[in-house]
């Protein structure tokens, strides 16, 4: 019998910080492992979710109830390690098949040390985590098993999302470039804040060379490389902790700026606006979005428990000009991108490069070579 096998038949409980318990069967590596639960709707692309930087310090619900059909590939990993603090799924997949398969997911996640919950009713943790928010928990399993009240008492020690600084934890430690593929057309310096690893891709896909710096990199380091524009990725953590610095260096100087979710957070909190903590947040690749520019709606990728609070209502002066909300949630109305009316820099909530899809919002890096194009030309 596989370890995974043997871990299968084990008993797993899951503790919820306002004392909700749900039990089930181990699955991946067994132990104990703490986290915020939050829930992702997405049908497909759970390998690209499990290696996205932004789940970091989270345990991950899926509410899809089958996971694993298609095993686990070398191809679509978003980084270099499974960032989730544990799994929980209903009915995970007995045998994977797919051409690319190289391994099963259960017997990745115990590779890599992440423990996991099958078996359970996850629409009920779904509307459970709904109704009250996403919360601490606790996977527990083997020999981290004890009676409730105790495995209650870890989740409650254990710290929340809310005030976390977690950015300089998953970024990369040295600076590293991503060539443009093709002709080169601009050079772009990236914060790394959690990036994954299609963002840049897409990209360089369009002739960009992007200099991926550390999240504790400085003004003085992207003035070095002397960009044609700068990009702020996405990321975990409370965006109410991050260092403006860089942002309000690179505004100053109006040079053309695009950030996605952590950094359309950075962008808002730069313009004078507040971030906030959402009930239970977005995250899933079929999430309705509006442009209210042009009214369309595009189907898009989240993963967020933060959003910006922007008004929807009217043109706001910031210290760098004009800026409005640019893009809306159409399920709660959330803020979902900003624009500055006055210096080239946008920014989305969501996931354009949206790896597993959908592709509804690629067109925002077309957006973003545009506005160095413009730019380009205004200085010649």
């Amino acid at each position: 019998m596989t370890t995974s096998a043997r871990a299968a038949t084990a008993p797993a409980v899951l503790v919820l910080e306002d004392g909700r318990v749900f039990r089930g069967r181990a699955y991946g590596a067994v132990g104990e492992t703490f986290g915020e639960a939050v829930f992702s709707t997405g049908m497909t692309g759970y390998q690209e979710t499990l290696t996205d930087p932004s789940y970091h310090r989270q345990v991950v619900v899926m509410t899809a109830p089958h996971v694993g059909n298609t095993g686990v590939n070398d191809e679509d990993p978003e980084s270099g390690r499974i960032w989730v603090a544990g799994y929980v799924v209903r009915d995970p997949a007995r045998t994977p098949s797919n051409w690319r398969s190289r391994r099963s997911l259960d017997d990745e996640l115990t590779a890599q040390g992440v423990v996991g919950i099958s078996g359970i009713d996850t629409r009920a943790l779904t509307r459970h985590l709904r109704e009250r928010g996403a919360m601490r928990a606790g996977v527990f399993s083997g020999d981290a098993l004890a009676d409730d009240a105790t495995l209650l008492d870890r989740v409650l020690r254990a710290p929340g999302m809310a005030g976390a600084d977690l950015s300089a934890e998953v970024a990369t430690e040295q600076p590293y470039t991503v060539p443009a593929i093709g002709p080169k057309r601009f050079t772009v310096a990236a914060l790394d804040l959690g990036i994954k690893g299609m963002t840049p891709r897409r990209m360089a896909e369009r002739g960009i060379e992007v200099r991926i710096l550390p999240a504790t990199a400085t003004a003085a380091d992207i003035r070095a490389i002397d960009p044609d524009g700068v990009f702020l990725s996405n990321g975990p953590g409370d965006p109410a902790t991050a260092d403006l610095t860089v942002v309000q260096d690179v505004l100053e100087r109006g040079v053309p700026l695009f950030g996605i979710c952590f950094g359309n957070q950075l962008l808002g909190r730069a313009l004078g606006f507040g971030t906030y903590k959402l009930k239970y947040g977005h995250r899933g690749i079929n999430q309705p979005v509006q442009d209210r520019a042009t009214g369309k709606v595009e189907v898009t990728a989240h993963n967020h428990g933060f959003a910006v609070d922007a008004p929807l209502d009217r043109v706001s002066d910031t210290p760098y000009g004009r800026a409005e909300v640019s893009h809306v949630c159409l399920n709660d109305n959330v803020v979902e991108g900003l624009r500055l009316l006055d210096r080239p820099a946008f920014s989305v909530q969501y996931h354009p490069e949206a790896a597993a899809g959908p592709h509804d919002a690629a067109y925002l890096f077309d957006r973003f070579i545009q506005l160095m194009s413009d730019q380009g030309a205004k200085r010649a």
